[in-house]
């Protein structure tokens, strides 16, 4: 369990977060907590990308607000959201906004854990695609171009033609896709058309 992302509580009641902080450390996760949203929303461009399991409402700002401002930031971390007063309203917002599950207190823990394993799976799937996006910035225009049209199946000649460059051209293109994406595997290249395609951390592309 040590090799699971971090889990990161954001709640200003204490005895929540030392509570659930000692539930999830049975566990064997790491959690660190965070008594206010700003001090969290400080603290996280420095942080390990993980879980955020975040309290619905708090002083200053609420977690829905909080949720909106990491999105804003770029941030694309799976949030987790619990709440000792049932909202409809705030769970269809939450889901809306891409919160991973909504969750009264007091929370049953193996209904947390299975929250959390559902986070943790989101994560891997967001840190994939922002991988793939890395590379993706790495790509001319024209790569792009021709990388879709590889994705898609089609051969140099139709490329080519399509493009209209000549089959040389093309099979450069190519050449420099796979050295850059360090792969020369039609796969790949499916995988990397298909994430330029995909919304980011947002909803944005």
């Amino acid at each position: 369990m040590t090799s699971q992302p971090p889990v990161y509580l954001v709640d200003d009641d204490r005895a929540v977060r030392d509570a659930v902080a000692l539930l999830l450390s049975t566990y064997g996760l790491r959690v660190e907590t965070f008594a206010h949203p700003l001090d969290f929303l400080s603290r996280q461009p420095e942080l390990e990308p993980g879980c955020i399991v975040l309290d619905l409402r708090m002083p200053a700002i609420t977690g829905l607000q909080l949720q909106q401002k990491l999105q804003e930031s770029g941030c694309g971390w799976p949030i987790v959201l619990l709440t000792g007063h049932g909202d409809m309203q705030a769970c269809r917002r939450a889901f809306k906004a891409g919160a991973v599950d909504f969750l009264s207190k007091p929370v049953d823990e193996h209904v947390l854990m299975e929250a959390i394993n559902a986070a943790f799976a989101a994560l891997a799937r967001y840190r994939e695609q922002d991988e793939q996006r890395a590379l993706l910035a790495r790509l001319t225009e024209r790569e792009r171009q021709v990388l879709a049209l590889v994705a898609q199946g089609y051969a140099t000649k139709e490329i080519a033609a399509a493009l209209e460059l000549s089959p040389r051209t093309v099979e450069t293109h190519r050449a420099h896709i796979s050295e850059k994406i360090g792969s020369t595997s039609v796969v790949e290249f499916a995988r990397l058309a298909q994430a330029s395609q995909e919304p980011g951390p947002g909803g944005h592309p």
